[in-house]
């Protein structure tokens, strides 16, 4: 917790940046198709309603609550009438749900223009995910891997269009500072066994590398990782309760923390308001639009190969 806090209060960590607001920065977005995970509710629900003013031709909400999802889209639609919202049922701890989510979007859309991986979990006590993965990192990282997987066929063929701009945007977190070794990563048992903030730094390192490995594959792609700052949201909840040293740093956080509406602009930049060109493909950025270009993990191809790789055979031991 430390050096998450450390890394996060270090002014040197947010020199530069763009100044960005997404009403008036966001291009007109007709004929596009996004899907955000994780969209009913926080940053993702405001992702949704920023992305929704610029008229997209259709907005896929993933989320697992179905009352939470339609009462998110509702709020969504009053704000702006017309836009067309469909909740997509996704557990990011289960690959069937994963698979029917898939499905259930190809049904829907033929194309697809921007992925935002937003969805995630935070500081959770010791479980699984179906596949056995460690409940944070299978959750952060194995899920939205399967899903993009699934849909990479459909990013693709968006991509052939020479006036396209297919965007794959992951939710990492400055919490990567707290990750454990990398071979602790690759090795379930031992990652299971290490602390909770450990293993939420883990999966947050994981964002960073596979964002950095889909961009290295599939170049057609623009794909980027991003850290929201400090939002306080109800993921900071199990922080808060896991420790009286916990609950003071978060206290400390609390400080220089901001508003969901700000927390959302990084993701909304990389996904939307950004020009491609000025985006650097596989890269990591700090709010707004600051590139860390030194990050290990972003710039790891060893270790982004290897990832890319042990999620691949985790996968096919599931025969997915």
């Amino acid at each position: 917790m430390a050096s998450f806090v450390a890394s996060f209060v270090n002014p040197c960590n947010f020199i530069g940046g763009v100044n960005f607001d997404p009403d008036q920065d966001i291009p007109d977005l007709a004929g596009k198709v996004v899907l955000v995970t994780g969209g009913n509710a926080g940053l993702g629900k405001e992702t949704v309603l920023q992305l929704a003013k610029h008229k997209p031709s259709q907005i896929f909400l993933g989320a697992r609550s179905g009352p939470k999802a339609e009462e998110a889209i509702r709020s969504v639609q009053e704000s702006v009438p017309g836009v067309e919202i469909h909740w997509l049922p996704l557990d990011l701890t289960s690959t069937s749900s994963i698979q029917s989510a898939a499905e259930k979007f190809h049904a829907h859309s033929s194309r697809l223009d921007i992925l935002i991986l937003n969805a995630g979990v935070m500081a959770l006590p010791p479980g699984e995910t179906e596949m056995g993965h460690e409940i944070q990192l299978g959750t952060n990282h194995t899920g939205h891997f399967l899903l993009t997987k699934l849909l990479l066929p459909t990013l693709l063929k968006t991509a052939e269009d020479p006036h396209a701009d297919v965007r794959v945007v992951s939710l990492s977190s400055v919490g990567h500072n707290m990750a454990p070794s990398f071979e602790t990563i690759l090795n379930q048992d031992r990652l299971k066994n290490v602390n909770t903030n450990a293993r939420y730094g883990a999966s947050k390192a994981a964002n960073i590398l596979f964002a950095a490995e889909l961009a290295r594959r599939y170049p057609s792609l623009t794909s980027v990782s991003v850290h929201p700052g400090i939002i306080l949201t109800d993921l900071y909840g199990a922080i808060s309760e896991s420790s009286l040293i916990a609950g003071l740093g978060t206290q400390t956080l609390s400080f220089f923390g901001s508003s969901v509406p700000v927390g959302a602009r990084n993701q909304l930049w990389a996904a939307a308001g950004a020009k491609k060109e000025d985006l650097v493909n596989g890269a990591y950025y700090v709010p707004v639009g600051n590139l860390k270009s030194h990050n290990c993990y972003a710039t790891s191809k060893d270790m982004g190969a290897r990832l890319w790789d042990w999620t691949e055979t985790e996968l096919q031991k599931c025969n997915l």
